[in-house]
């Protein structure tokens, strides 16, 4: 098994070790990124999870570890375990070209509050502000507001995961995120790396990312914890 193989067996944990080692908050075998940054953790030992969720849920009031198939162990008396929400990751095997037609805008700090209010109102509970920091994003603008956006999140030497691809409900069935989806993975084909997704089992997305050229590769279980 290669080491880009490795890394996306457990993506959150490889990501804090490697390209996001600046935002991690480590507890032994468990880390998580600081939770001003992203509320997501991993581990690569089950028994040592509870000490570092109550330890962690003293930062922040919900949370997410990240697994393939390991269980995480917590302790009830600190933490609850809110859902498990099955996801799946997929890999780009080759990206397919689409008409663009919309002009895609890079993002900047000054959109830091447009960015969060469009991904909460869409998909809430993932996106912080300062998510923001975790790589570049990029939005198109209709009547004078951001309506569509894509972005980077967890990031290794060998991988840079496209997320945060998302349309305001008024400006859907436009294009705006199959276009803005081949921009963000074409920004990261030019690192060098490999541009990587992950959405929930059953997204109607994963037909749209399919057909830009993205393979699932396996299950990826999102433990949705909220402090007792």
């Amino acid at each position: 098994m290669t080491h880009f193989q490795n890394t996306l067996q457990n993506p959150v944990w490889h990501s804090l070790n490697e390209t996001h080692q600046k935002f991690a908050v480590s507890y032994d075998e468990v880390v998580f990124y600081a939770p001003e940054i992203c509320p997501f953790g991993a581990f690569t030992d089950a028994t040592k999870t509870a000490e570092a969720l109550t330890a962690y849920s003293k930062l922040t009031d919900s949370f997410f570890l990240v697994s393939e198939k390991d269980v995480p162990s917590y302790d009830e008396t600190f933490v609850v375990l809110n859902q498990k929400m099955e996801g799946c990751q997929m890999v780009l095997k080759d990206l397919i070209e689409v008409e663009m037609t919309e002009a895609i805008v890079p993002l900047t700090e000054a959109h830091m509050q447009a960015i969060y209010d469009l991904i909460w109102l869409v998909m809430p509970g993932y996106y912080q502000r300062r998510t923001f920091d975790m790589g570049e994003y990029y939005g198109i603008f209709k009547d004078g507001k951001l309506v569509a956006t894509s972005g980077q999140r967890m990031q290794t030497d060998g991988f840079i995961e496209v997320s945060g691809v998302v349309t305001h409900p008024e400006y859907t069935r436009r294009g705006f995120a199959k276009q803005l989806t081949v921009h963000a993975t074409k920004e990261i084909l030019k690192t060098g790396k490999h541009p990587i997704l992950h959405t929930t089992k059953g997204n109607p997305a994963i037909g749209l990312y399919e057909r830009l050229g993205f393979e699932l590769t396996r299950e990826m279980n999102w433990w949705y914890f909220n402090r007792k």
